[in-house]
């Protein structure tokens, strides 16, 4: 429960950071991919609705009306002295319904719910992704500010100390070596930092594509201000259901094995009702008499005898792609279990280096402290304590 709790709540904002949680919102807000997967969804969800409707009967209505002049000089059907212009006026209703005897609409309105779903969890995927890259990429420019930073004390501090070693030389116990060897040390260290920025303005430029907005700063705080969300214990295996990726490729799955009871439906023949009511009459004072009415109703029921095997090519078309549709599903099923066992593995090595770095920053800030004690006593100089 709880790790299902975790995969459906807004788990970047466990950082505890606002900057972290304004840049997602943004991100989220203008990313071009999700709006286009907003817009493949709004596609989807009208053909769901034009897939509804067919099951459903089509009313409609019509209105005509027309004059001809007949030649008099051909045969043409006019009484003996009868006009030769004929007016025509007409106005009625129409109904047409296809009756569903093989679930052929039945078939369809669940393959295109089922593609709309694939969508909407497609579109989720995607908006995972940015949310995720947004935080990977945030974290790592905290990191880059980190090491940054650590960059510039060392510099210092080798600075210092050939400040320090070079007084030495002046005052005989040092050598011009001992200078250069410090003065080597300390422009490799220099030549280090246009790299850390060069990386850390490539990462806020990465950040600034995602939030779909030009360079510029990334506000942001110290790395040390982040809390680490904990990964519940046990995740279950049936967690792989809810990520977006495995959902689309099953119901892909499932719209790909509806086409198929559709295609099948092509052996079978249609069966559609049609109603029409109306009045007609030739001048228009007479349209709506009593004996201006017109009405037919009737049934058609069609099928194919012959058709070259299109029906059965359409079924096995729908069959193949239902195959292809079966393999994805499966591989990235596959995918999605080797990648969370491989997540969880890291994330358990990853506690495992940070006990052991945290045990080694804690026996240098002792060598620290008792480097700074012998320097009070007088037993060593700064020089030994950098």
């Amino acid at each position: 429960a709880d790790a299902a709790d975790l995969a459906n709540t807004e788990w970047w904002k466990a950082f505890g950071d606002e900057h972290l949680t304004r840049l997602i919102d943004a991100a989220i807000d203008a990313n071009r991919d999700l709006r286009i997967a907003a817009y493949r969804i709004d596609e989807y969800a009208a053909r769901l609705k034009v897939s509804q409707a067919g099951s459903l009967p089509i009313v409609g209505y019509g209105t005509n009306a027309s004059r001809a002049q007949l030649s008099q000089e051909r045969p043409n059907g006019l009484r003996l002295g009868a006009s030769p212009v004929l007016s025509n006026f007409e106005l009625g209703g129409t109904f047409n319904w296809e009756i569903d005897l093989w679930g052929r609409l039945k078939r369809a309105d669940e393959a295109a719910l089922a593609e709309l779903m694939a969508a909407q969890q497609t579109r989720r995927a995607v908006m995972l992704t940015v949310v995720a890259d947004v935080a990977s990429g945030y974290v790592t420019l905290l990191a880059l500010d980190r090491q940054l930073a650590i960059a510039e004390e060392r510099l210092r501090l080798r600075r210092e100390a050939l400040t320090l070693m070079d007084a030495k030389r002046a005052g005989g116990s040092a050598t011009r070596l001992d200078v250069e060897l410090l003065r080597a040390a300390a422009e490799e260290q220099a030549a280090a930092l246009p790299q850390i920025r060069r990386e850390i303005a490539a990462a806020e430029l990465a950040l600034n594509a995602l939030l779909g907005r030009p360079a510029g700063p990334i506000a942001r705080r110290s790395i040390d201000q982040l809390a680490l969300p904990q990964v519940p214990a046990g995740v279950p295996a049936d967690i792989l259901t809810r990520r977006p990726d495995v959902a689309a490729a099953e119901q892909d799955l499932v719209a790909a094995n509806a086409r198929i009871g559709v295609a099948r439906t092509g052996y079978f023949p249609t069966l559609s009702l049609s109603a029409a009511i109306g009045l007609a009459a030739d001048e228009l004072r007479w349209l709506f008499a009593e004996t201006a009415r017109t009405a037919n109703i009737g049934g058609a029921l069609a099928g194919t005898l012959f058709d070259g095997g299109r029906v059965e090519g359409d079924v096995k078309q729908a069959e193949a792609r239902r195959g292809q549709a079966e393999e994805i599903f499966l591989k990235t099923l596959q995918t999605a279990l080797l990648e969370v066992e491989d997540a969880m593995a890291a994330r358990t090595l990853a506690g495992e280096r940070e006990q052991a770095v945290a045990a080694r920053v804690k026996a240098l800030q002792e060598v620290q402290r008792l480097s700074v004690a012998r320097q009070g006593a007088g037993q060593t100089g700064r020089l030994d304590t950098i």
